[in-house]
């Protein structure tokens, strides 16, 4: 078999890995409140689904996402093999070279960057300032005891980005914001929960996080606090849009997913976390989302 072959053959294989060391199945998470803005946007503005522009805002949030995982896994890939928990990421065994890794992330960046200069000049010029966060947010467990609060103004931009690409105009955005505010809490409380993991470990190597500083007990207090919040503003998004019944039945269904999600972690027990991760996170995404879509639709055939 000729070298040329052989690199090819190896090809799928590394893509693969690049796509299992971004996780890119958990797009899933931001898409639906991307979605959710961009169609709330559209609602507001006369009512009319613009299918290209859902599609960019689709590109756009899975190259933002790629390109923030590849670099926080390049940048945390030292801390990682410290930690038993994340040993087995793929650039710690070398599933993954750091140059694959690289050449992912700038891959991803210029796809987002691309897709944001073909939606409107407003999301093009403010692009790079989203992409800042998502930099940013690894390097932050070094510096301050509240990483938690980078990654939560990173997911925010998700929603007030989206709304951006459908209007081109900050005014009367007020909706996204809430709406990103709402999201980023929701993630962040979330990594309140998630870091409660490796509070013990990152003592050890010197890695900064709410629980290593302050213990697990008031890091899922203030998850559940944050959740809290999160729920008030989700609702507060959905008033201000004037949305209906059909809403508030999945704004109830998140709100038992919620207290799920606290109920099946504690101090002692961190067992369930992926599982509190994967079913409730994704329960709330498109649960909301799809009692959002089905009041829209409904509210635009009754305008019919």
């Amino acid at each position: 078999m000729s070298a040329a072959t052989t690199t090819v053959a190896e090809r799928p294989g590394r893509v693969k890995s690049f796509l299992k060391l971004v996780v890119i199945e958990h797009s899933v998470f931001a898409l639906p409140f991307a979605f959710l803005s961009a169609l709330a946007a559209m609602f507001v503005d006369g009512g009319r689904v613009r299918w290209l522009d859902l599609l960019l805002i689709t590109i756009a949030m899975v190259g933002a996402r790629t390109f923030a995982m590849a670099a926080n896994r390049i940048i945390d890939r030292r801390i990682d093999a410290r930690n038993p928990r994340t040993a087995g990421r793929e650039l710690v065994t070398g599933a993954v070279s750091v140059r694959t890794a690289w050449t992912g992330a700038i891959v991803a960046v210029i796809v987002f960057l691309g897709v944001a200069a073909a939606l409107n000049p407003l999301c093009f010029a403010l692009a790079p300032l989203a992409v800042v966060p998502l930099v940013v947010y690894p390097y932050g467990k070094r510096f301050t005891d509240w990483p938690h609060a980078i990654l939560a103004v990173a997911q925010a931009v998700g929603p007030v980005g989206a709304w951006l690409a459908v209007t081109g105009t900050f005014s009367g955005s007020g909706p996204a914001w809430l709406l990103g505010a709402a999201v980023g809490l929701w993630i962040g409380g979330f990594d309140l929960i998630y870091a409660c993991q490796d509070a013990e470990i990152d003592r050890e190597i010197g890695v900064r996080s709410v629980p290593a500083r302050y213990g697990k007990s008031f890091a899922l207090r203030l998850s559940s606090v944050t959740h809290v919040v999160t729920f008030v503003l989700f609702g507060w998004f959905g008033a201000l849009i004037g949305l209906g019944w059909l809403f508030w039945i999945g704004l109830a269904l998140t709100a038992v997913a919620f207290v799920y999600q606290h109920l099946v972690v504690t101090p002692t027990d961190l067992s369930r976390v992926n599982r509190s991760f994967f079913t409730a996170n994704g329960f709330v995404a498109i649960a909301l989302f799809f009692f959002a879509l089905l009041d829209l639709v409904f509210r635009l055939h009754l305008r019919a």
